[in-house]
């Protein structure tokens, strides 16, 4: 008898709080299982009447400093690290209620979403788990930046970096879902800035929240976080991180090797378009269990 992967959910309801990190609002999220084939949805509890927004790229409204999902005026943002979150631990079905607009920014990273979704449990679920599986090259490229996705028999996301700056410099990463080390090696991945982006950030009511509590301040030559870095190549992690979050919006998981070069939500959500235009590129079906 044939084995496939099988779709997977949360076995109970969890809940956290924290700041959003634009808006500076404390906010309230609950997240529960769902059935099979629901996806990841969010749904806002402070406009009752309001649809639930689907946690998919064609819903994307802004991608300027993080990423937001819009239906019928109603907006969803910041939703990267919670996604990147479902993503890294293969989680298909969920809804996030949340009572404002802006997803918390915890401490930066997605290690408090990634222990709360452990913490509920994961459960598989009778149906099979659907990919989008990578038959020949897809690229876009803009200048020195570009994003490449070729076959490969399971997932893997590479990520490369390159700040003109002494302490970050070119970095480079790869992630291999088979080997299932999100939480330890990706998930504690913090976002990060630099001194004069926050201060002009601030000036525009922009980045409220940010602080050196959720994310890695750099100045001209030093870091301004007394803690200092949780990897020394946590740059390129949390990169690596935003980028999971972002491909998830495919709405399936991938069955291929994607490459980015100096990219960001932007051009991975420009990658996301042409990837799905290509369909002779690209098929979807289950995935046999080797």
């Amino acid at each position: 008898m044939t084995k496939y992967f099988l779709q997977r959910t949360l076995s109970k309801s969890v809940s956290v709080s924290g700041t959003g990190v634009h808006s500076g609002k404390k906010t309230h999220l609950t997240i529960h299982p769902a059935p099979e084939n629901h996806g990841i949805k969010f749904r806002r509890i402070d406009l009752p009447g309001t649809q639930d927004i689907q946690a998919i790229f064609k819903l994307v409204v802004d991608t300027s400093l993080a990423t937001v999902l819009g239906n019928n005026g109603t907006i969803v943002s910041t939703i990267e690290h919670l996604m990147a979150s479902f993503a890294g631990l293969g989680i298909d079905n969920a809804l996030v209620e949340v009572n404002d607009h802006e997803i918390p920014i915890m401490d930066g990273s997605a290690k408090v979403f990634t222990q709360l979704l452990k913490n509920a449990g994961i459960i598989k679920q009778a149906a099979p788990k659907h990919f989008l599986i990578v038959k020949k090259p897809i690229k876009v490229v803009d200048k020195d930046k570009s994003v490449i996705a070729y076959p490969e028999p399971c997932f893997k996301i590479t990520c490369k970096i390159d700040f003109q700056h002494p302490l970050i410099g070119k970095q480079e990463i790869t992630f291999d879902r088979a080997k299932n080390n999100f939480g330890k090696e990706i998930s504690q991945a913090r976002t990060f800035g630099f001194i004069q982006d926050l201060e002009l950030l601030k000036k525009f009511s922009l980045g409220k929240g940010g602080s050196l509590d959720n994310a890695i301040i750099i100045d001209k030559d030093r870091i301004l976080n007394e803690e200092g870095l949780r990897y020394p190549d946590e740059f390129v992690r949390h990169k690596l991180l935003d980028s999971l979050g972002d491909f998830s919006l495919l709405g399936m998981p991938i069955k291929g090797h994607i490459i980015t070069h100096k990219s960001g939500h932007t051009l991975n959500h420009l990658f996301i378009k042409n990837f799905l235009k290509n369909k002779d590129a690209w098929e979807t079906g289950p995935a046999k269990m080797e």
